[in-house]
């Protein structure tokens, strides 16, 4: 018996090494293609679609946010019921829920994080096209990066609480969503 618990425990620790290997290469790439990306098409933005691009970065670091800590409050009893009835997604729900703590990291940490990174970087460079723009001699890029700041943790406040209310519906529209890309 004790052979088995090491080998479990070696296997766990394989598991998490391999795991942060995984992360680290997918984050490494993803913000380096989207902080390029971005920062590139932002210049050559005027200032209402910068903007928009950088509202909508922030709602994506939110809306993944919310995935994350959803699918760490979600249950599988629903979606059993729901996937003996044959009911799509309810398979993709479960392995959700069972892989949990991979989902939560990637979503909410690796998603978010990038753009978190992303929003920054944004609103450096639309604090430089409003100054030039306005013709403003101060600085105001503390002001854009406390704005900023301000909507993407609250936002993020506001969706941990919808979250953990609405977990498993939350999690049941993801898996829908996902299951159209699974072959079943």
């Amino acid at each position: 018996m004790k052979n088995k618990q090491g080998s479990k425990a070696k296997n766990a620790k394989n598991d998490s090494i391999r795991w942060f290997f995984i992360v680290f290469i997918l984050t490494f790439l993803l913000s380096m293609f989207f902080s390029y990306i971005s920062t590139t098409g932002i210049n050559s933005l005027s200032l209402v679609p910068a903007i928009i691009i950088l509202v909508a970065v922030i709602l994506v670091g939110v809306f993944f946010d919310i995935i994350g800590v959803a699918v760490t409050c979600a249950t599988e009893e629903q979606f059993h019921a729901m996937a003996s009835k044959k009911v799509k997604g309810a398979k993709t729900a479960l392995k959700l829920i069972r892989s949990a703590p991979k989902v939560s990291n990637f979503c909410a940490d690796v998603i978010g994080d990038i753009c978190g990174v992303l929003s920054g970087a944004i609103s450096a460079i639309l604090t430089l096209k409003i100054t030039s723009s306005l013709g403003i001699s101060m600085d105001i890029q503390f002001i854009m990066s406390a704005l900023v700041a301000s909507l993407t943790v609250g936002g993020k406040a506001l969706g941990k609480g919808f979250a953990k209310n609405k977990c498993n519906n939350v999690i049941g529209a993801v898996a829908k969503v996902l299951s159209v890309f699974e072959k079943q």
